[in-house]
């Protein structure tokens, strides 16, 4: 007997992968029975192939320029390793052999089916090449966390990146293992963006921050770095490079919103391509001046789009406008204004409950898009309040790294000051307010209901860092050193300062009740560190609920989504408005990017037009330069 389909699907933020030599072949993740799976697009018969089908779901995809379909096998801890299997179907394959399984770093193709991947083992990264499923070697072994983030066209340069702001940012190698460079930018960050297409191009694209800014800046073999001034942008931006090898196409965040750029490097020209307000969650530009979009706003559900009409994998099924109005809200603050992005459910008026749906990151930012939390706790009556504290991304260098008044006490005091201009406007009711927030995000929710207790009346914390000490010692290499980056140091050498910012430092104090999520098998927010917590709230009586996952920190399964949201809104319900518990009746969908790693895909219709791929783009931990698999 066969278990009945689920009553929900999942989808993520991204275009589909398109093959560099025959541009109406692509790869791109979508929901297969409640998971995420990977799929292959013919755009000429506009047919998707399911190609994986994993218990748990499966994230990774790509498609080299032989339209060999690719993706990462992984277990619950993360841990696996690349397959490949040609576009059509055939059996699958082991990307390289004699590479022993690990957490994915990154993938590169060149055009003559070189293979270049890099995998962590603990704290270190270790880059393998070879041919496509034959023999590996190894090119380097880094004693750091490291992103493998291109490979040259003719397959014998590798850019791996590092911590942005560390003195090996990015190293490029030759594929013998020689070191080319190590680049690095003083007193700033640099992020490697990949190599120029065509034969013979070695030219890497990079962003680099300089005295408060954003520019573009390459490198090639024999040269130093070079900055492009006349290409500098006050806010976050990524690049990806146009098939011409000379152009680039740049998407800045700004605001909450989009601008898209093309930047002519030969020319030295910067011109602004017309996109309706809002949010470009992905772009990229293809053979023949065909530039793909993928564009939101907080009541648009994503829409994608071809200039040159490409069929692409069509969008969920969801109304054209989602209820919800919007309004952009400036509340002064020690750095600058705090921009919040205010949703309040339609025909509703006077101070209403809200819910603060707190992003992760730290290094991230809410956008005007469709999220589905939004749209289920608007539609459930809820006002939502998106802030984009000091730290977020967006608002420029100054505003990353403000940390006044200490790492995650700066953040909460910017929640309190929105809650009371909110409050002041009429728009909230003060009785009737609660924190939600996933990851960094959960962090921030425990922390600001237990050193502003009598603010909020109710908290959801979905896998968080409930006691910083703890998480240190047992979570990744990639945040261990990022928390190092943050206090000055470690535990060890400035234990009063991780204290005072540790959310279990202040469980005494808490006042509100409060939901936690937590994973079993989360490597980035370890459950032991959260078990401590709960163990400590017990201990004081505060009044809690516990919902596990048999999960990882990034889940692919849809039933855990729908189980979280579900738990949520009935939570939230009861806590701000004493109302019967009743589940959600938008589309059960959790955020996505609140994490370093997308958690949502859509549905396609087996054979015909797919579901495709809504909600935000994620970043990696440095923040804005969201990465595909690095191909040449």
């Amino acid at each position: 007997m066969t278990a009945p389909p689920p009553r929900y699907r999942v989808f993520r933020a991204a275009l589909p992968e398109v093959c560099a030599t025959d541009p109406l072949r692509m790869v791109f993740t979508a929901d297969a029975g409640g998971r995420c799976e990977v799929f292959t697009w013919d755009a000429e018969t506009a047919v998707a192939r399911q190609v994986t089908d994993r218990p748990t779901g499966t994230f990774h995809g790509s498609i080299d320029a032989d339209a060999h379909v690719w993706w990462f096998e992984e277990d619950t801890h993360g841990v696996g390793r690349w397959m490949f299997q040609p576009f059509g179907g055939g059996p699958a394959r082991e990307g390289l052999q004699s590479v022993p399984a690990g957490r994915a770093h990154g993938l590169g193709t060149d055009r003559s089916g070189t293979v270049a991947v890099a995998l962590g083992d603990g704290g270190t990264t270790t880059v393998y090449a070879g041919p496509r499923g034959g023999e590996a070697r190894a090119v380097t072994r880094l004693s750091h966390h490291a992103t493998l983030t291109g490979i040259s066209a003719s397959g014998d340069l590798i850019a791996v990146g590092a911590q942005a702001r560390s003195p090996h940012a990015v190293t490029v190698l030759r594929t013998d293992g020689t070191r080319c460079a190590v680049l690095s930018e003083d007193g700033g960050a640099l992020w490697s963006l990949g190599f120029a297409p065509g034969p013979g191009r070695q030219d890497l694209l990079l962003v680099r921050e300089s005295h408060g800014r954003y520019l573009l800046a390459t490198w090639r073999p024999g040269q130093l770095l070079v900055t492009h001034p006349w290409c500098t942008f006050e806010t976050e931006i990524t690049a990806r490079w146009c098939p011409d090898g000379h152009s680039v196409l740049i998407r800045q965040d700004r605001h909450g919103r989009s601008i898209l750029h093309r930047a002519d490097l030969a020319a030295r020209t910067l011109t602004v391509l017309p996109t309706p307000p809002g949010t470009l969650l992905d772009a990229a530009e293809h053979v023949n001046g065909d530039v793909h979009t993928l564009w939101t706003t907080t009541t648009a559900p994503p829409r994608t789009a071809s200039t040159a009409g490409t069929p692409l994998p069509c969008l969920p099924d969801l109304p054209v406008r989602v209820p919800g109005l919007v309004r952009d809200l400036w509340t002064p603050g020690t750095d600058g204004p705090v921009h919040t992005l205010f949703t309040l459910p339609e025909g509703m008026s006077g101070p209403m409950p809200v819910v603060f749906l707190v992003h992760g990151g730290p290094a991230d930012h809410d956008r005007d898009a469709y999220d589905g939390t939004v749209h289920s706790l608007v539609a459930s009556g809820f006002a939502v309040a998106r802030v984009n504290y000091r730290g977020s991304t967006g608002y420029g260098p100054v505003w990353r790294g403000a940390m006044t008044a200490g790492v995650g006490l700066t953040q909460v005091t910017d929640l309190a000051s929105v809650r009371a201009d909110l409050v002041a406007r009429g728009w909230v009711d003060p009785r009737r307010t609660a924190l939600w927030g996933t990851s960094w995000g959960g962090y921030l929710t425990l922390l600001a209901l237990g050193t502003r207790p009598g603010l909020w009346q109710a908290g959801v914390a979905v896998k968080p860092v409930a006691h910083l000490t703890r998480a240190h010692a047992t979570t990744t290499p990639a945040l261990r050193a990022l928390d190092e980056r943050l206090f000055g140091g470690t535990p060890r050498s400035l234990p009063g300062r991780y204290a005072r910012s540790s959310p279990h430092t202040y469980v005494p104090h808490l006042d509100a009740p409060l939901l936690l999520v937590a994973a079993r098998h989360d490597a980035k927010c370890p459950p032991g560190q959260v078990q401590e917590y709960l163990d400590a709230l017990t201990a004081h009586g505060k009044r809690h609920e516990a919902l596990w996952l048999d999960t990882g920190h990034d889940g692919y399964d849809g039933r855990d989504h729908v189980d979280v949201l579900r738990s949520a809104v009935v939570f939230l319900d009861r806590e701000l408005r004493g109302g019967p518990s009743t589940a959600p009746t938008a589309p059960p969908v959790t955020r996505q990017g609140e994490s370093r790693r997308s958690e949502n895909c859509s549905r396609p219709a087996t054979g015909r037009t797919p579901q495709n791929p809504t909600e935000r783009n994620p970043d990696h931990a440095e923040g804005h330069h969201q990465q595909r698999p690095a191909r040449g």
